[in-house]
């Protein structure tokens, strides 16, 4: 790499994929080389992996249990480079992965071997991101989600499970990156235990306030169908920015659709205390819009 080059890694916000395989520690060390070698393989079949070290324009960084990755051109790098890991581990159900992308200030070091590393908040903090999930979640910074929420098409995969505090008492905005087929719609085991600490906290009692929201109904109105599935995924990212709360992730809520029981039936097998059910009716110009929330253990 040209010194020039060098300089200007050392003055760029990366945009960094952080990796690790989840139970790492758990294996014998024959299988930790083999999930390792894994891992790298999945890497490195990634097309957008390959476009960025065609060009000069990608960083490598070994992480013990997993692999952190700095892309330079825009935060959708390491987003597309996510999925399509994700993707490609379909193939792959031994090996389980969480994966958190942030963008920040990244600085290029040259170690005691004359390696070239990479350090910084940028790197820190995609780490700190990536910890905050379990096996399949792809989680972005808020810096990276507001970033890709610029583009329309990213917006229905992005879900806002708000602040949460990560190492040395830092707080950072999460969002999780999934759609139908890609990531993990569960909210992380992580963020339910501090929100659940905290409205333990709050209400004097232990217990968490989880709350679905389930698919809206269009009255048979096909036309409608659209609007009602976003309707309620609006409520539930709403919903997500009370930190007392704790709400069931728009796809698990999602998987019941087509199942018959009533409100303490469903919401019983999502695990939550309220649920939120609604329906909506076009009637010439207007549109009307109703809904009830529905305590799951007393049927109120």
């Amino acid at each position: 790499m040209a010194d020039e080059q060098k300089a200007r890694l050392r003055l760029e916000i990366g945009h960094v994929l952080f990796i690790d395989i989840v139970g790492y520690s758990k294996r014998l060390t024959n299988e930790q080389q083999r999930l390792i070698d894994q891992l790298n393989q999945v890497v490195r079949s990634s097309e957008e992996f390959q476009n960025a070290e065609a060009a000069g324009r990608l960083m490598k960084i070994p992480a013990g249990d997993g692999i952190a990755l700095v892309f330079y051109k825009s935060p959708a790098q390491p987003v597309e480079c996510a999925l399509e890991i994700s993707r490609a581990l379909k193939s792959c159900p031994e090996l389980r992965v969480r994966m958190g992308v942030h963008s920040g200030p990244v600085s290029a070091v040259t170690d005691l071997n004359d390696r070239t590393n990479a350090a910084g908040i940028g790197i820190n903090i995609a780490q700190r991101v990536m910890d905050c999930g379990d096996a399949g979640h792809i989680l972005l910074s808020q810096r990276v989600a507001e970033d890709l929420a610029q583009d329309g098409e990213w917006q229905p995969q992005l879900h806002d499970l708000g602040e949460a505090e990560v190492k040395h008492g830092i707080r950072v905005h999460v969002f999780n990156l999934y759609s139908k087929e890609l990531g993990n719609p569960d909210v992380p085991k992580k963020l339910r235990q501090a929100k659940g600490q905290r409205a333990s906290a709050f209400a004097g009692r232990g217990e968490e306030l989880w709350v679905a929201v389930l698919p809206f109904k269009s009255s048979g109105d096909a036309e409608m169908e659209p609007f009602a599935n976003g309707l309620g995924d609006e409520i539930t990212t709403g919903l997500s920015r009370f930190r007392y709360l704790s709400v069931v992730a728009s796809a698990s809520a999602a998987r019941l659709k087509e199942e018959t029981g009533d409100e303490r039936t469903l919401g019983a097998k999502l695990g939550a205390r309220y649920v939120l059910q609604g329906s909506i009716r076009k009637g010439g110009s207007s549109i009307r819009v109703t809904a009830q929330l529905v305590d799951v253990q007393t049927g109120s």
